[in-house]
């Protein structure tokens, strides 16, 4: 049975913030929730990337906000990301450039969440997308968004074998962040408080620049997007969490192959923008046929004995490294010499070393749980628009 997505379920959209109201980031009990939070992740969870709204502020767009379970829709600019609300983000506030799904007892809730992310769901959305200079999707067209709705026990079994999926995921992210933040602590320690030499930094240790300990610090490429292509370009929106989401980059056809391709070991900053400049990750994989847009900024280390240092530094320096900024709210740029002359205490070679063999393991460990969460997403994605067609009968499968 085929219905329209305003009979099963109320569609509310988000709110602006006030004029002269800034996001701050002091947390507190009011985060706000923005189309840049959307990920690939099924479940939006509070981490440190959100920012927040003040007391006042918070009194005013009381309205507009979201609460567990609510499915999160992003209408604006970039359309069609989709994601559920956890727990941690009960009550949170919405941009705008969202709206909030509220299912009845009609359709479950997860069955409507994986519709939309399907082929069939995102092809509804852009049929209601509209705009040549800003790309919308107004909520009206959200409720005319044709919905397959099977009988509930066949949306609950479909729901919850995807789920499976999702949450094996998700655990692996977990994973991730907990090895990530034992590695910044490791550096911290080591680097920052000096706690392994007494709490000073030894005599061996140099001051220097980071233009005297990298081979390149540049923009990337102004790509030109193609589907068939076997190249793809990292935009800004695949660096979040300091973790690179491949799943949001994009093919293109490039002019030539030089230098701008990554390699492993490159730190990549994000360049423009307030609220995205500074952030960081770094390649911890052997990339192939990948390259960066222009808003992102490559840095390549010397040597090998280098990588897992710099990374982890700008990782933990992302606001030094934003402070650098050049430009007006909205319109910021990261300029390149300013990161060449960002100053830093280079260890010695010996303590290095005994760095890296504490921190490849943990990166090595990420990579594998990565690597693992593509190929399970590749299979979830298969399985989704074969579950909804009904080209495999769901309730064959065992879990």
């Amino acid at each position: 049975m085929i219905c329209k997505l305003g009979t099963l379920a109320s569609v509310k959209g988000g709110k602006r913030l006030p004029k002269g109201i800034n996001l701050i980031s002091t947390p507190n009990a009011h985060p706000y929730i923005r189309v840049r939070d959307l990920n690939s992740q099924r479940t939006l969870e509070l981490n440190s990337n959100y920012e927040f709204v003040d007391d006042e502020t918070q009194k005013q767009i009381a309205r507009y906000i979201v609460h567990k379970g609510d499915i999160i829709l992003s209408i604006v600019g970039t359309i069609g990301l989709v994601a559920i609300v956890g727990k941690s983000l009960d009550n949170a506030n919405l941009t705008e450039n969202c709206v909030k799904i509220v299912v009845s007892e009609k359709i479950d809730s997860q069955f409507l969440y994986y519709y939309l992310k399907s082929y069939i769901g995102q092809a509804e959305i852009t049929r209601g997308t509209v705009g040549a200079v800003q790309a919308k999707l107004p909520i009206k067209n959200i409720q005319d968004i044709d919905v397959w709705v099977p009988p509930k026990d066949i949306q609950t079994k479909i729901a919850s074998v995807l789920s499976c999926i999702d949450e094996k995921i998700e655990l692996n992210n977990k994973i991730n962040e907990n090895l990530e933040r034992q590695a910044q602590a490791i550096f911290k320690s080591w680097f920052d408080d000096c706690i392994p030499f007494g709490g000073v930094a030894p005599k061996e240790w140099r001051n220097v620049i980071l233009d005297d300990i990298t081979s390149l610090v540049t923009r990337g490429i102004a790509p030109k997007y193609s589907d068939d292509s076997d190249q793809t370009v990292i935009n800004q929106k695949c660096i979040r969490n300091h973790m690179i989401d491949l799943s949001l980059a994009r093919t293109h056809t490039p002019k030539t192959i030089n230098e701008k391709w990554l390699q492993y070991g490159d730190l990549l900053i994000n360049s423009t923008g307030t609220g995205t400049l500074g952030r960081a990750a770094q390649v911890w994989f052997e990339p192939k046929n990948l390259t960066v847009d222009s808003h992102i900024t490559i840095v390549r280390p010397t040597r090998e004995n280098l990588i897992f240092y710099i990374g982890l530094w700008g990782i933990l320096h992302e606001k030094e490294i934003e402070s650098l900024h050049t430009g007006s709210t909205g319109q910021t740029e990261l300029p390149r010499e300013r990161v060449k002359a960002i100053e830093l205490l280079l260890p010695d070679n010996k303590t290095l070393d005994r760095f890296n063999a504490t921190i490849a393991p943990m990166a090595a460990a990420i990579i594998s749980n990565q690597k693992e969460n593509q190929r399970l997403a590749e299979i979830r994605d298969a399985l989704i628009p074969k579950l909804m067609s009904g080209e495999i009968n769901v309730m064959d499968i065992q879990i």
